[in-house]
């Protein structure tokens, strides 16, 4: 029954919302999300029951994807974001214009500096936003006529949103205290979620069953904001907050801001322990072949997001490392436990340069 109503939701939200419509009939859909990581997203189903052209790797080397991409004629994939950058480093990618490849991104934030790097390529990323535990489609973004009428760069920043929520799920901001919060698009607390698919609970584990369902809603652990159009943005996994002086500091925007700096490839900030502050932001970055970035120029790039007012000048991480690899799970998220596991063994040692964490 959820895998049924999950297919039926997920198709209406892929194949009637335009700007893009992801998948009709003449469409060709290669799936690059591992098939174990709930149930391939559940695209999977959607392309069986319109009766697409599916194409199935079997493995994510990027040269191989490249080149089922080209030979099948691919249009519509879906993965995470470390699988778009792998593709677009990848030698067959070189001088190769990648026009007419929708590509839906999960599992981890859609940066900016990687939506653009892609767009300049020709891809067209749309990030959506589900869990393990939403089984998992919840919500995608989309472009409405309203912000057709916008300029680019603005309209640019709706397909980095968590998007509006698919039919048949109900979303809500709730504070600490259980009350709900307005959807205006400030008032900052958790995501909860209703829909006829979520899980209803954690094997064998009551107790942990019953805190994602408290009060009737499956509590997310995402920190989120919804707006008037109903646009959920992710601000940060709950556990990934860093909080310094008594605010919080949102990890995934400065993540955002660092990945449009020229030179960075990939990047991950992480709050660590600090005597004055309680935390403060480390950043972590990978640097594209051939480039180099020192702390001071990092900094100097996020001033002007200072005084646009996206952060707080104290916002800007004082603890940059350069890494050759940055750590990612099974399923291609950052892994930012075994991060500060990490930054913690080498504050330990008192080690001063690091190249990587692999």
């Amino acid at each position: 029954r959820q895998l049924v109503l999950h297919t039926l939701a997920a198709a209406v939200t892929v194949g009637c919302r335009e700007n893009p419509r992801l998948m009709g009939s003449d469409d060709v859909y290669m799936p690059i999300t591992p098939m174990f990581h709930v149930h391939a997203w559940g695209l999977p189903y959607v392309a069986t029951m319109l009766g697409l052209k599916q194409v199935y790797p079997g493995r994510y080397d990027p040269e191989y994807l490249i080149d089922l991409w080209r030979r099948e004629q691919v249009t519509f994939s879906h993965c995470v974001p470390t699988i778009v950058q792998m593709l677009l480093n990848a030698k067959a990618a070189q001088g190769t214009d990648f026009k007419g490849w929708k590509i839906t991104i999960g599992g981890s934030a859609l940066t900016r500096g990687l939506y653009d790097q892609a767009k300049a390529r020709g891809m067209n990323l749309i990030a959506a936003y589900g869990m393990s535990e939403t089984c998992p489609l919840i919500s995608g973004a989309h472009i409405n006529d309203e912000l057709l009428e916008v300029d680019e760069d603005t309209r640019s920043t709706f397909h980095l949103k968590a998007g509006v929520p698919v039919v048949l799920v109900d979303a809500a901001i709730q504070a600490a205290d259980g009350s709900f919060l307005p959807a205006d698009g400030s008032s900052q607390g958790e995501l909860v979620l209703r829909a006829p698919w979520l899980t209803q609970g954690y094997y064998n584990e009551p107790e942990k069953s019953e805190e994602l369902w408290a009060d009737g809603w499956l509590h997310t652990g995402d920190v989120a904001v919804i707006d008037e159009m109903a646009n959920i943005e992710i601000r940060d996994r709950i556990k990934d907050v860093i909080k310094t002086g008594g605010e919080w500091l949102s990890s995934l925007t400065l993540e955002g801001l660092i990945s449009r700096h020229e030179a960075v490839r990939d990047v991950a900030v992480v709050g660590v322990p600090d005597e004055r502050w309680g935390e403060r932001p480390f950043a972590l970055v990978v640097l594209g072949e051939g480039r180099e970035l020192s702390a001071a120029d990092l900094q100097a790039f996020l001033e002007p997001a200072v005084a646009e007012g996206h952060i707080n000048k104290w916002a800007i991480p004082q603890q940059i490392a350069v890494v050759s690899e940055i750590p990612k799970t099974s399923v291609g998220k950052l892994d930012k436990k075994r991060i500060r596991s990490e930054i913690a063994r080498w504050q330990k040692e008192g080690s001063a340069e690091q190249t990587s964490l692999s």
